[in-house]
């Protein structure tokens, strides 16, 4: 029911001939809670009840483990619009209270704070005991791009994996914003029961402030990036005990914070 690819035209300036195309789907999707509206995510429309169970996780309005009822209450051309998610007021976290009124758009997972209290995270600062290797962060990477199909047909989606400590994947999802991937991820193992076996988060694009943050709630002390890092990351990823890892291409990779976690023997850093 749910489609991620759209079929159109790619025109050549060569020889002004067109052929087919694929794109990555972009489409709105509007979040109830209790049938009043919540907020609306700009996304990929796949794996749409993975996508809200981890952004209410990460915006502190659903905490447990039971699961959730999702009703979709619309759709556009067999895509859902609209989802409605029941929550008891005992269960609402305190991110309810600071709900969003703006626009989530893919590009970015902050867009709907109002404030800069709005951005404050609190919690214990995490810690590894199991130390990374180079080779191991590579092979990772090596799976969780055989499972890019979404990237491989269009070259315009994001990807976000989870492994747990022996390095096995748990969850990998693609979707047209970074943040968006994260969730999806975080979202299937709050749904599996098993987000507390995360060590590892892989993301095939930069590392900004919001994927720190959600790593952080999640409690994945390791994030390794294929692109950059920004400075924010970088300052909250020291603060929150994330070893943060960028630029992470063939034989090489930046250690940008708690090089502590990586194996002192290790010569491909």
């Amino acid at each position: 029911m749910q489609t991620f690819i759209y079929q159109g035209l790619k025109i050549s300036d060569s020889n002004q001939s067109s052929i087919e195309d694929n794109l990555v789907v972009e489409a709105p999707l509007q979040i109830n809670i209790n049938n009043d509206a919540y907020t609306v995510v700009m996304r990929t429309p796949n794996n749409d009840f993975e996508l809200i169970r981890g952004l209410l996780y990460a915006e502190d309005i659903y905490k447990y483990s039971n699961a959730l009822n999702y009703e979709i209450t619309k759709e556009v051309e067999e895509i859902p619009a609209i989802i409605n998610v029941n929550i008891t007021k005992d269960n609402l976290g305190k991110g309810y209270l600071n709900k969003r009124t703006l626009l989530s758009v893919s590009s970015c997972g902050i867009c709907g704070k109002q404030e800069l209290k709005d951005l404050e995270i609190s919690g214990k600062k995490l810690s590894n005991k199991n130390l990374l290797s180079a080779n191991n962060i590579h092979k990772m990477f090596v799976e969780m791009k055989a499972l890019q199909n979404t990237f491989k047909a269009t070259g315009g989606s994001h990807a976000a994996a989870i492994f747990d400590k022996e390095n096995n994947l748990l969850s990998v999802k693609e979707d047209i914003g970074r943040h968006n991937a994260v969730d999806k991820i975080v979202g299937d193992l709050l749904i599996k029961n098993n987000l507390k076996a995360a060590n590892y988060l892989l993301v095939s694009g930069r590392v900004s402030y919001e994927i720190v943050s959600k790593a952080f709630i999640a409690k994945i002390p390791v994030i390794i990036a294929v692109s950059a890092c920004s400075s924010l990351a970088v300052d909250f990823a020291k603060e929150f005990g994330i070893c943060l890892i960028g630029f992470t291409r063939e034989n090489k990779m930046t250690i940008y914070a708690n090089p502590s976690y990586i194996q002192k023997n290790d010569t491909h850093v």
